[in-house]
């Protein structure tokens, strides 16, 4: 039976901005989240707009970092390279470097995807954790507090690319993906997963991000080819956080800046 999505969209003048916003929003779904469970369970994503976002946070001229709930906090990974954690392209060692070498958050509550590993046996080590951490039993899936993600230029999110067996995955909690056009391995929450979440956003800029974002929340539904059409939540409600190249496709928003539309699929 078809499902209605509200999605709300909030346009920034620039990179600085954007990521501004993503660190105010981060800090209040944190705090939230901490205030209605005692915790915050946050999976989050790679790319430059959330390395500056972590920058932001660990500021110690900015306001968030001793505003945020460190000690409540439990962060995992909506997904991973299948390199070591100290390589350049490990999303784990951005995250670390920008913010987790400067923040009082616990070691023992950072979760990271153990991509050194084979592939499939870095995901079957990362969904054990995930089902320990969340008590998880039989079928049940887990449902992250906040949970960030991205958008490619060929409508990828997470590491669910157009036309990879991960997009098939219903009852995983983490698959390894092989990504031919990449030629590479990544491990990476299944789509069934990410919709559990109770707040669910994307932080999108960029030009070339402009005909996916259209294609994805306007076009005919394809998720085949665009795979972040597979991001629905459950909760029935998804933020986008955008820079104004990225939503120069989208109908106009308002005087403040936001826009809104609702799906149905």
């Amino acid at each position: 039976m078809p499902r209605k999505i509200q999605v709300e969209y909030r346009i920034y003048d620039g990179p600085d901005a954007l990521s501004r916003a993503a660190a105010e929003h981060f800090l209040e779904a944190t705090r939230s989240a901490v205030a209605a469970s005692g915790k915050a369970r946050i999976a989050t994503s790679g790319g430059s707009t959330p390395k500056r976002t972590f920058q932001l946070l660990a500021n110690p001229a900015e306001p968030f970092l001793t505003a945020m709930p460190w000690g409540e906090i439990e962060l995992y990974w909506v997904d991973e390279r299948c390199v070591p954690p100290d390589n350049a392209e490990s999303n784990y060692r951005m995250t670390r470097e920008a913010m987790l070498d400067k923040v009082p958050l616990k070691p023992e509550r950072v979760f990271r995807i153990e991509g050194e590993l084979e592939p499939e046996q870095a995901a079957a080590r990362y969904e054990s954790v995930i089902r320990s951490q969340f008590r998880l039993e039989g079928a049940e899936v887990p449902r992250f507090d906040v949970l960030g993600l991205g958008m490619g230029d060929d409508g990828h999110t997470a590491s669910l690319f157009p036309h990879t067996e991960a997009l098939h995955e219903l009852s995983r909690v983490a698959v390894a993906n092989h990504v031919l056009q990449k030629n590479t391995w990544r491990v990476t929450l299944t789509w069934p997963v990410i919709v559990e979440a109770k707040d669910i956003f994307f932080l999108i800029g960029g030009k070339d991000k402009a005909e996916p974002l259209r294609e994805v929340f306007l076009g005919k539904y394809d998720p085949e080819t665009y795979p972040s059409q597979l991001i629905q939540p459950k909760s029935g409600k998804l933020l986008l956080l955008l820079d104004k190249d990225a939503a120069a496709l989208l109908p106009a928003a308002d005087s403040q800046g936001v826009g809104r539309l609702e799906i149905e699929r």
